[in-house]
């Protein structure tokens, strides 16, 4: 009678038992297997790129963020400098790597309130460069507010946030407003004039300034001083501001044809404007040449819902050829993900951003569709033919059915987010890259690289259990020579017999000496399926339109080119 210690195999554990030797270097992930814990700053860049909105199928958004905000504490601890730098890094590049902006305000903020002198030094020179908008700056203001003095407290009105009276936090909120042109800050404040911080608050850049007391050095700053804390008019500012002329004169407009003079004229957002003249489709087409690429994006519901996409209309061919200019998506910093939501939120025709107020509804407009289509396509970028095979593996296990949030709004599930960013590299790599698909076992997946997002949106997931190894097996016992894996998945690994990092090793040795393995994580939870210390391993987080070039750099590398 054999004893369960004789069938315990010390050199193949299972994955839900840790590696022989290297049982301190792992830990147990939420679905129960054993994984790779990745370090502080990988972990730190997980939560800039990908946040915490939404949590994970294993944990709400209450404790997934409180998993995330510990990592932002103890990173600040470790190194606070080089924690604001990684926030900057990721909140300013180009093309952008974060969706949203709203994580690395967070770290800025726990920054200014928790950090030491060196740190809210660094911190209060990032806030220009990462509070961009007034958005931006209302979010920060509300987070800061949130590290109270008070244990426990949330940092409201009349409890004094930490270090509010500090040099260096004073000096952050009067960089905001000196760091720019005065002409372009005061065009930020009046275009995002009603503004919220994160917590629902009403926010007023004027308590800013009345916390940081800044003395202006000139007419003009004194003059954007007044115009922050509503103590002078934007008529009252105008001759300093062409802004603040051109606000004053959108404000007047009582006509739909008072409107488009003053947008011919002053070239003003449609923001400027009163919400008694937005209702009028004639507007809407007179503005659309003027409006940003994100706002253009943003409003196309809207436009339609107001008719403005008229039957041969001109209008529609001018928003296509926009959405359509590649160039024009890369300088506006335009996500992927921003023009994923934009199509699936269009293509539903159907949209209630405010519970209290009736929905909103729409015919969506076919061509626009189409040129959301081609938007999504142009916003992931292009690169060079990939140097060698590429298989691109997405996870349809169970977990990968959770939704994945954007915006406050849905991108659809992991597995289909993940779908469309294998779609992606289908079609930049195009003959070298080998779609499959995983969950307890592999198999060949459905998708085409000519699918629309619609039809993406329609395959089919699996569902069941998650095995990371199964498409390197599936490789192994089919003897597929593959140069590189593509793993999409939510690193939540735990089902069959084997570990990834042994099925990686057995296939090097058996097939590909030179193979290498890409771990795209869908969320932020601290691990990852592959060894770290393998450097034929790359940890990736979320989607954005370096991916496919990072890629290709990747297998040229490990070609030896």
């Amino acid at each position: 009678m054999s004893s369960a210690l004789s069938r315990h195999n010390p050199f193949e554990p299972n994955p839900r038992e840790p590696l022989l030797r290297r049982e301190a270097e792992m830990v147990r992930n939420a679905a129960g297997g054993y994984a790779f814990p990745k370090d502080i700053w990988t972990q730190l860049a997980d939560f800039l790129i990908l946040g915490t909105e939404g949590g994970t199928y294993y944990a709400n958004e209450r404790q997934h963020t409180f998993r995330n905000i510990s990592i932002v504490n103890r990173a600040i601890l470790t190194d606070g400098v080089r924690t604001v730098k990684t926030a900057v890094e990721y909140s300013t590049s180009k093309p952008p790597r974060a969706p949203r902006n709203y994580p690395a305000l967070y770290v800025v903020a726990a920054a200014l309130a928790l950090g030491d002198l060196d740190t809210k030094r660094a911190a209060a020179q990032a806030v220009p460069q990462v509070a961009r908008t007034t958005d931006h700056l209302a979010h920060l203001w509300g987070y800061w507010k949130q590290f109270s003095s008070k244990p426990g407290g949330r940092g409201g009105v009349g409890r004094a946030p930490v270090g509010a009276n500090s040099r260096a936090v004073r000096r952050a909120w009067i960089n905001w407003f000196t760091s720019r042109a005065p002409e372009q800050v005061a065009y930020t404040l009046l275009k995002g004039r009603q503004r919220k911080t994160g917590s629902g608050e009403d926010f007023r850049p004027g308590d800013l300034l009345s916390l940081a007391r800044p003395v202006p050095s000139n007419e003009t700053e004194q003059a954007l001083f007044a115009l922050a804390t509503q103590r002078k008019t934007p008529m009252e500012v105008s001759g300093h501001f062409a802004a603040a002329k051109a606000f004053y004169e959108a404000q007047r407009v009582n006509t739909a044809a008072e409107a488009i003079k003053v947008i011919n004229a002053y070239h003003v957002p449609w923001e400027f404007l009163p919400d008694s003249v937005l209702t009028d489709p004639r507007v809407w087409r007179t503005l659309i040449p003027h409006l940003g690429m994100t706002a253009l994006i943003r409003n196309l519901a809207r436009m339609t819902g107001l008719g403005v996409f008229a039957p041969f209309d001109p209008s529609i061919q001018r928003v296509v050829d926009r959405l359509c200019d590649q160039q024009a998506l890369h300088q506006a910093r335009v996500h992927p993900f921003d023009v994923l939501l934009a199509r699936l939120t269009y293509s539903s025709g159907w949209a209630q951003p405010n519970l209290m107020a009736p929905a909103r509804t729409w015919v969506p407009e076919g061509q626009i569709l189409d040129a959301l289509d081609r938007a999504y396509t142009l916003a992931t970028g292009v690169c060079d033919k990939s140097p060698g095979r590429l298989t691109v593996a997405v996870d349809s296990s169970g977990s990968m059915y959770r939704p994945v949030m954007h915006g406050g709004s849905t991108l659809g599930s992991a597995y289909h987010l993940g779908t469309a960013v294998a779609a992606t590299l289908m079609r930049t790599f195009s003959g070298d890259c080998y779609p499959v698909e995983f969950a307890t076992s592999c198999e060949k997946s459905k998708l085409r690289a000519g699918m629309s997002l619609s039809e993406i949106y329609s395959l089919p997931h699996s569902g069941g259990g998650t095995d990371c190894s199964q498409p390197i097996q599936w490789a192994l016992s089919h003897k597929v020579v593959c140069d590189a894996f593509v793993l999409i998945t939510d690193n939540e690994t735990w089902h069959g017999n084997r570990h990834t990092t042994r099925v990686l090793e057995d296939y090097r040795l058996a097939v590909n000496p030179q193979a290498r393995v890409i771990v795209l994580s869908m969320t932020a939870n601290g691990t990852q399926v592959v060894d770290p210390k393998d450097p034929g391993v790359l940890a990736v987080a979320g989607f954005d339109s370096s991916l496919p070039t990072l890629i290709s750099g990747y297998m040229r590398a490990g070609a030896g080119s």
